[in-house]
């Protein structure tokens, strides 16, 4: 496994930061950019239909980069030999962040997924209402995780 790292370390932490990236950018560009845009929308049918349109391409965007994320990890974990030196507790710290971060990440897979069910039954109100935690509190939760995440990273580097 640890040669298996250093013969191809570069790309693993060159995946393993882009994964990083597009899952804690995504939700950044979504919170801050594209659900405001959202509010300007006059029609709430059609608001709802385009938030849950935006929402599924960027989770449907999301699952591989979880999934390269957590290989990655536990690869530059061993490739680096991180447990047996002082920073292993970051690294511990790290991980129990992506795991928060994935089990938010599941919560808000199932809420959408019950909003546009709601929404193809036309039943609006209940839809939009089933919507409400995600950019309230889950997203800025998961952003604020990520982005303390992507310091411990930095920081493990060396930078």
């Amino acid at each position: 496994m640890i040669e298996f790292f250093n013969q191809y370390a570069s790309f693993i932490v060159f995946i393993h930061v882009l994964s990083a990236i597009v899952w804690v950018g995504g939700m950044i560009a979504i919170r801050l950019t594209v659900h405001p845009s959202l509010q300007m929308i006059e029609s709430s049918q059609i608001k709802l239909e385009k938030t849950l349109d935006i929402m599924k391409r960027l989770l449907n965007l999301v699952i591989p980069m979880i999934i390269a994320l957590i290989i990655t990890a536990v690869l530059l974990a061993i490739g680096e030999g991180l447990k047996e030196t002082e920073l292993y507790p970051i690294v511990l710290v790290k991980e129990g962040i992506w795991i928060a971060m994935t089990i938010i990440f599941i919560a808000i897979y199932i809420k959408h997924n019950q909003s546009e069910k709601l929404f193809i039954q036309r039943e609006f109100a209940e839809a939009k209402e089933s919507l409400k935690l995600i950019p309230n509190l889950l997203l800025p939760v998961n952003i604020s995780l990520g982005l303390i995440a992507l310091y411990l990273g930095v920081t493990l580097r060396g930078f």
